[in-house]
């Protein structure tokens, strides 16, 4: 049979599709996710001991890169790492930062973390309104650490915040723990994870956030546990000032806050029930908001206490800058909304409306 004297051109193009198609999976696909913004950045973690840290200073070429991973045996070839990154059109998309990879690393997936600018091999978002033992299984399913150290790591001594002294005597670390997405070394120990939630924590709710809390006469704990509740009622971001406003005006008038997610919270106590229904109970029955526990806001007034979800900063901004309302009273809609009432005729009104 005679040579076809396009194959050769044929197979390059091929090439050129395969690259081109790789570029994209590594470097085009996981943008969605991870170039959207997280509630907070993604904060470092030192690297560990079996890691390769690279350095890549502000402008620096491909070409130094390349070097540079080459040298630390993170990819084998330099020359087909420019290659990629010339096909791609990358060279001006490099990140900058301290970056963490393993060794034998495949070079495009070093390229696509350049590009999106990943500096830790383990990321794990934490979303708002999870409670620690959620937190902890979140942890295990992406490889960070298991989630019974991470429970005992709950427990240590030596966080030293001094957010944490304003909690009253007993006080966990329930609601402290900053929901955002993060990166992490391998071989991060559950105390680092912990200490790295607290340190986001700190940093996100800011000295002007304290004082606009102090402000509205409220402590950090009891703001942080209103959050909490705020975060567990709210599905659209607009209606969490005016249900912290309803809250709020209840706690003023001594009314107690109804709120099924202290009960959800307190039935959770229970491992069967746990195991059953999840960790947030869907449909409370009567004898759930009668259950005996010091969260359940249907039988006892005030706030808990102490938060029942771990709240993000709009929540928390929520609290800090509720909407100015007469609300009392709100029913869902069945579609993520609220109505909100300022009578109990109302209310009973909407409830028959959207809930019969």
């Amino acid at each position: 049979m005679g040579r076809n004297p396009l194959l050769p051109l044929a197979i390059a193009a091929a090439a050129l599709v395969a690259v081109g198609l790789a570029a994209w999976v590594v470097s085009g696909t996981p943008g969605a996710v991870l170039q959207s913004e997280p509630s907070v950045p993604v904060l470092p973690t030192p690297s560990g001991a079996d890691a390769v840290g690279i350095e890549v200073a502000p402008g620096e070429s491909a070409s130094d890169i390349s070097r540079q991973l080459e040298e630390g045996g993170v990819i084998e070839s330099a020359r087909l790492f420019r290659i990629l990154v010339a096909l791609m059109g990358a060279e001006d998309e490099m990140v900058a930062g301290r970056y963490e990879f393993d060794r034998g690393m495949p070079t495009l997936q070093v390229i696509g973390r350049l590009r999106l600018g990943i500096t830790m091999p383990l990321m794990v978002t934490v979303p708002e309104g999870l409670r620690s033992e959620e937190i902890a299984l979140v942890m295990e399913r992406a490889g960070i650490v298991k989630a019974d150290d991470f429970r005992r790591a709950l427990a240590a001594a030596g966080y030293d915040f001094g957010f944490l002294a304003e909690r009253p005597p007993g006080a966990g670390l329930e609601g402290y723990l900053f929901p955002a997405t993060y990166g992490f070394s391998r071989g991060v120990t559950a105390e680092e994870v912990v200490r790295r939630m607290l340190a986001a924590f700190d940093a996100q709710v800011t000295p002007e956030l304290r004082q606009a809390i102090q402000a509205s006469g409220l402590t950090l704990h009891e703001a942080v546990t209103l959050a909490s509740i705020v975060e567990r009622e709210a599905v659209l971001p607009e209606e969490r000032p005016i249900i912290a406003s309803v809250f709020l005006n209840r706690l003023r008038l001594d009314m107690p806050l109804e709120a099924d997610p202290t009960v959800q919270y307190a039935i959770a106590s229970d491992p069967a029930s746990v195991e059953r229904f999840g960790f947030w109970k869907q449909g409370l029955t009567t004898e759930d908001l009668s259950v005996d526990s010091p969260y359940n806001t249907y039988v006892n007034g005030g706030l808990p206490p102490g938060p029942i979800a771990n709240p993000g900063l709009a929540s928390l901004e929520a609290v800090a800058h509720p909407a100015q309302t007469n609300y009392l009273y709100f029913v869902a809609r069945n579609d993520g909304s609220h109505v909100f009432a300022e009578t109990l005729e109302e209310h009973l009104r909407n409830v028959e409306k959207y809930q019969r």
